[in-house]
């Protein structure tokens, strides 16, 4: 097994070719959808070896399991694996922050293989920095606009929108973001209508300086601001009947409106640090301690698996990435009608999935 051959996964559908060897133990799956994979070695098997060089050589190996091989997934089915991080999500009110008690709102775009940045297919999030609920549409164009998606983000969070083909980034060089801010189960007070409109340069999606190191993803992403607490950032054009409508609404007497309070809802938290599931890693190696976190994790979904609605949080920290890629690997391979997403951003650090049973 080498970089280059091309393998298939033993347990799951899918595989890739190797670029990599993390350790003796792990090594590193380029997928289809542009996705690198850190799996066990012992859970992939070589299709087409490659020689020294990295050619295909003409023999063509294919080792089954007493399961056989599953089909390679087609078109439509990768595009419902990448869109498996659903939406599903309820905010803890307890974990408001006193700085989210200002909007923040950003979109950004993430490569799916920066490497190939020219040809490369991206992901396009919303990301809500705040304490409020947003009810909001989003619309292209200039004179005139198409509706692109409509839809709710919750507190301390973010959601796909959708998935850009790279000959498809001219169509984002204008967008408009409108919606109104709210807060479910609480007095709050309220927030003026957003309407916002965001010039983008296309060329932009070319250049990988404009692709940086953020608070929201492992990967480099283009972060754009629509809302910097509460006011969209100067370099944003505002139509001045826009802003003229916008500081007479804000004018307006605040009215508080007093909901019910809501039902609190029990989440199971995992920690998947290594030294809380042993007492000494000694004589342990990666592969071993990753080995042994997949296990908990396994363990813990099948004993919940029937436990519709049930949310468990799984804590694995930021670090490389090796844990999480992989986590997020076996919800899509395995435990497919379960919704995942990142924890809430204040009280676990960008360092934690939540998994919604279904």
């Amino acid at each position: 097994m080498k970089i280059g051959d091309k393998v298939r996964f033993l347990n799951a559908v899918g595989g890739g070719v190797i670029t990599q060897f993390q350790d003796k133990n792990i090594v590193v799956v380029l997928e289809d959808d542009g996705f690198e994979t850190p799996v066990l070695a012992t859970e992939i098997v070589v299709l087409q070896p490659t020689n020294q060089y990295n050619f295909p050589t003409s023999e063509n190996v294919q080792q089954s399991t007493g399961a056989g091989l599953q089909p390679v997934p087609n078109d439509e089915e990768k595009k419902d694996e990448l869109q498996t991080r659903a939406s599903e999500y309820v905010f803890n009110e307890e974990n408001e922050t006193p700085q989210g008690e200002k909007i923040n709102l950003f979109f950004a775009f993430v490569p799916l293989n920066i490497k190939q940045l020219q040809t490369s297919e991206m992901e396009f999030y919303l990301i809500n920095d705040s304490n409020f609920y947003v009810n909001f549409q989003l619309l292209a164009g200039n004179q005139k606009s198409t509706v692109i998606i409509s839809d709710t983000i919750e507190p301390q969070t973010k959601i796909l929108l959708q998935n850009i083909e790279k000959e498809q980034v001219n169509d984002y060089e204008m967008l408009r973001f409108q919606g109104f801010a709210f807060k479910e189960h609480k007095i709050f007070d309220t927030k003026p209508s957003i309407d916002v409109t965001l010039k983008i340069n296309p060329v932009d999606f070319y250049k990988l300086h404009c692709f940086k190191d953020n608070d929201f993803f492992d990967d480099n992403a283009m972060i754009i601001s629509v809302l910097e607490n509460d006011f969209p950032p100067l370099k944003i054009s505002i139509k001045p009947e826009q802003l003229q409508a916008a500081m007479e609404e804000k004018a307006i007497p605040q009215t508080k409106i007093t909901f019910a309070p809501p039902k609190k809802e029990e989440i199971l938290e995992i920690d998947l640090h290594i030294n809380e599931l042993v007492d000494s890693t000694l004589g342990m190696d990666n592969g071993d301690m990753l080995t042994l976190q997949l296990n908990k994790f396994h363990a813990v979904m099948k004993e919940n698996l029937k436990n519709r609605g049930q949310k468990i949080v799984f804590i694995h920290g930021k670090g490389e990435g090796v844990l999480r890629k992989e986590i997020e690997a076996q919800l899509k391979r395995s435990y497919k009608t379960c919704y995942f997403q990142d924890a809430s951003f204040q009280q676990y650090g960008f360092g934690a999935t939540q998994v919604t049973v279904r």
